[in-house]
């Protein structure tokens, strides 16, 4: 089997050959592994929580040290002052999704800035009250979008539309997202979707989706937990009105670290869109003049609530330095190559042992692939981490593993491969 010209072969040689020839091989050496037995575990699991940057540790210590030696005079006097230190992730950020610097904002948490944008970009009418969604979607996107629908005096069972895979599929068909569109469009508020789906895998057309549901006059908003970083984004040309995701799988900014939003240039300056404000989203020219009259930044910024963490932000800025130094088109260049070699690799262990559920298009992927093994897969996963490869579990019966271009190599799939392959003759 071949991916982009390169013809995959089963041996650890090939697998340290590709290691040797590939670009971005240095990157690896920036982040920090958990260790099994004083040696660095088989790490698969970025698309849940990534690895630590080296640099990750200094960054937050240059920020305590200047809090320590300066108080509150660090916002403006710390070797980078806290005023404008999201500021510094900016430029960064929109270069990783495809956008305008005016479009992106570092700030809150994924739910926390879903709901944000909801409020401006899910206002419903009797004619037109309903939300496009998947159905397995992930549950807090699910949540968010039920009590945004009960706040609004509406029934999340009538008007929240949940797209299914057809019967005896695991994936839904864009086909079958364009058709309910073109069906329900007049109906539709708001098309709501991952642009990675958390379970499955599968990555959706984000243009076609934007395209259709523009025609008919819905809003479009897509979580991005799974495809900052991942994939490769071109936002501001795609379209949707709004995006929002996290930083702590592929992005490596920390557990439980801040998001990022999008919205479209469009909307940058239009204030008639409903907003929950606080004082940093407030014009920074007259923010402390302490006026009780809101003056929105223009763009993302202004949908901002409060200052940020900076300590979050500082974990972050290390690893988004990487990203912009490795860049997105190179990195996806790396992954769509290391996860055709684990399809590979997966393909070759004896039938029946495991199937792959994520679409073998890597049109319609990214790193991850979800698997569905005939072995209790909980007990596998067990028995994986015992021996050092770290994994995780979803319920009712997937086992995901995402080979994270930025840090993984060939040798880690080939490895894993290996351990499986020892399982499956148990």
């Amino acid at each position: 089997m071949s991916s982009e010209g390169v013809r995959f072969e089963a041996s650890e040689e090939f697998a340290r050959r590709m290691d040797a020839e590939d670009p971005l091989r240095h990157f690896r050496d920036e982040f920090l592994f958990p260790l099994h037995h004083g040696e660095q575990s088989i790490y698969l699991v970025g698309n849940s929580l990534g690895l630590q940057p080296r640099k990750a540790k200094p960054y937050v210590v240059e920020a305590l040290e200047d809090w320590e030696k300066l108080g509150v005079e660090g916002h403006f006097a710390a070797r980078h002052s806290w005023m404008p230190y999201h500021e510094l992730l900016t430029e960064q950020t929109a270069r990783l999704v495809g956008a305008q610097p005016l479009e992106v904002v570092v700030m809150n948490t994924l739910s926390v800035n879903l709901h944000l944008m909801m409020v401006s970009f899910y206002q419903p009418t009797r004619e037109r009250s309903k939300i496009l969604m998947e159905a397995g979607a992930f549950p807090s996107d699910q949540y968010a979008v039920a009590s945004q629908v009960r706040f609004h005096g509406y029934s999340p069972e009538r008007d929240i539309l949940r797209l299914t895979p057809r019967s005896g599929e695991e994936t839904l068909r864009t086909e079958d997202i364009l058709e309910t569109i073109e069906r329900h469009g007049r109906e539709i508020a708001l098309v709501m979707l991952g642009n990675v789906n958390y379970l499955t895998g599968q990555a959706f057309d984000m243009a076609a989706i934007t395209r259709a549901a523009h025609r008919h006059g819905c809003r479009v908003g897509f979580d991005l937990a799974h495809g900052a970083g991942n994939l490769l984004l071109s936002l501001h040309d795609t379209g949707p009105d709004f995006a929002v995701w996290c930083s702590y799988k592929y992005l490596n900014g920390g557990p439980g670290t801040l998001g990022g939003v999008f919205v479209h240039e469009r909307h940058a300056r239009n204030n008639a869109l409903p907003r929950f404000e606080g004082w940093w989203g407030h014009n920074k020219q007259t923010r402390f003049q302490m006026g009780p009259d809101f003056d929105s930044i223009p763009g993302a910024e202004g949908w901002q609530l409060s200052n940020p963490p900076i300590f979050q932000m500082a974990a972050l800025r290390a690893s988004m330095e990487l990203f912009d130094r490795a860049t997105m088109p190179a990195l996806r260049r790396k992954s769509d190559l290391l996860t055709g070699y684990l399809e590979f690799l997966l393909d070759r262990l004896p039938p029946g042992f495991v199937r792959i559920i994520t679409p073998r298009d890597p049109k319609q992927r990214g790193a991850h692939l979800s698997l569905r093994f005939s072995k209790e897969p909980r007990k596998l996963l067990e028995k994986l981490t015992a021996q050092g490869v770290v994994c995780d579990f979803r319920s009712p019966d997937i086992i995901r593993a995402a080979p994270a271009p930025l840090y993984n190599s060939f040798l880690d799939v080939y490895r894993f491969a290996g351990v499986l392959e020892g399982h499956a003759r148990d």
